[in-house]
């Protein structure tokens, strides 16, 4: 379909001109002979673009192009004028016009013109539908249990900081979606997102990822290479299982985070860097520190706004949230016709303990719809380890300390929510101590 393209303007020679211009470009176009006419038509037709006169009775070009703006913020418009004067041009930019045109019009210059911000919103277009996918997959679905509310209230806090988070907790508890979330919470957001995993690489090539590499630094260093830090300025970094890092790169990452700032492989040339840096680690980095393994110093450092991340089998409340967003999405994706989760089933997937935690479930629900059929995803579906698994199969000591231990947390941080932070407060309403909450506190891993 040819783009449609509305022509604003109260003189009809001007009009009949526009019109035939566009045909020969392959436009379609309509007509409206002044303000109130173009806002109806507009309203009626979606037009790809406006093509606004701006010297017109009642309503002038800024007018109307004010109110476009007020109902139709990414409709672009170009605005043409008789007047071409530098003050015009800056009055239509600030007002929201895309571009503009003087008469009279130069056929090239139009088409080159139009055809710039056609192309500028398209490109806008698919930029936000390919941002909404991969939101979809990519979006924070923390559940409705106290403990993941409790720290989506803390990570929002953190977003809206400058300071360095660490992300704690098993495995599988979505410490990157956590981390992309806050990312996308913060005045960062249109800012790149960089994940790099620490574990992945071996140290030599990690650090040449991190940090970029000069040409001739080593063999094989063929020419200029930016590192993912260098990629992230302005926006945020995500290191992923940071408890990985070699000592050596611990020093250079340090030096990042106090003076941001740091020198490729093979440089001498300091190179700034404004970085927001979420960290994450499965390991406990105060054993690390102790071991001798984790510089104290960079622990200190990324231990600024610590979040733990509660395993799912402690959290039981939210696995039927969670796996009905996940079969939604791998329906969606799978174009399968699912839509509910049985009794049976749910109750199979809310007695499984989950030792791989989110990751874990989402994978058995994916695998449940790419080899299942619905509308109703069954007990037959899930995999035999969940349909089979039984409470029994762990110590009971194990499971009855663990379970106390989880219902303590869960009240604590909920205690916590309430007195916004405040200890003195949340002992005060649990009925202890503060000295009392305090141990607690370090012997649940509370932060």
């Amino acid at each position: 379909m040819p783009n449609k393209i509305l022509i604003v303007d109260d003189e009809p020679f001007n009009l009949d001109l526009l019109e035939q211009e566009l045909s020969d470009l392959g436009y379609s176009s309509e007509r409206a002979g002044n303000g109130a006419q173009a806002l109806e038509k507009i309203d009626k037709l979606s037009p790809d673009l406006v093509l606004l006169d701006y010297r017109m009775p009642e309503m002038n070009g800024i007018d109307v192009l004010r109110e476009i703006r007020q109902r139709w913020k990414d409709l672009p418009v170009i605005m043409i004028t008789a007047y071409g004067t530098i003050d015009v041009a800056v009055e239509a930019v600030k007002a929201g016009a895309d571009d503009f045109v003087t008469k009279p019009f130069d056929s090239e210059h139009l088409a080159v013109v139009v055809k710039k911000a056609l192309e500028r919103s398209r490109l806008k277009q698919d930029v936000e539908f390919f941002a909404e996918e991969l939101g979809g997959r990519n979006r924070l679905v923390a559940g409705n249990s106290q403990a993941m509310l409790a720290i989506v209230a803390e990570a929002r806090k953190a977003a809206a900081s400058k300071s360095t988070v660490l992300l704690l907790g098993e495995s599988g508890t979505g410490k990157e979606l956590f981390a992309r979330s806050i990312h996308d919470w913060s005045e960062r957001r249109l800012k790149p997102f960089v994940a790099i995993n620490c574990a992945g690489l071996a140290k030599d090539l990690l650090e040449s990822e991190l940090f970029g590499h000069e040409k001739g630094a080593f063999t094989g260093a063929h020419q200029l290479k930016k590192g993912k830090l260098e990629f992230a300025h302005g926006g945020t970094v995500f290191l992923d299982e940071i408890g990985e890092l070699a000592l050596e790169l611990q020093t250079k990452l340090l030096r990042v985070l106090q003076e941001r700032e740091f020198e490729r492989v093979g440089g001498n040339a300091p190179i700034a860097v404004d970085l927001k840096v979420i960290a994450a680690t499965s390991r406990d980095l105060e054993a690390a520190v102790k071991a001798g393994s984790f510089r104290a110093d960079l622990f200190h450092r990324l231990n600024v706004i610590a979040l733990t991340l509660p395993p799912l089998r402690a959290r039981k409340e939210d696995v039927a949230a969670l796996a009905n967003y996940f079969l939604q999405m791998f329906a969606r994706e799978t174009k399968k016709n699912f839509s509910a989760i049985a009794k049976e089933a749910q109750e199979k997937l809310y007695a499984y303990d989950w030792p791989g935690n989110v990751r874990e479930l989402a994978n058995v629900i994916e695998r449940a719809v790419v080899l299942g059929e619905g509308p109703e995803l069954t007990a037959h579906h899930l995999p035999a380890r969940v349909i089979g698994a039984q409470p029994a199969s762990v110590p009971v000591e194990a499971s009855f300390h663990d379970a106390i231990n989880g219902y303590r947390r869960e009240l604590i941080v909920r205690a916590l929510a309430a007195a916004q932070g405040n200890r003195a407060e949340a002992a005060k309403a649990l009925g202890m101590h503060r000295t009392h909450l305090m141990k607690l506190l370090r012997l649940l891993q509370i932060t």
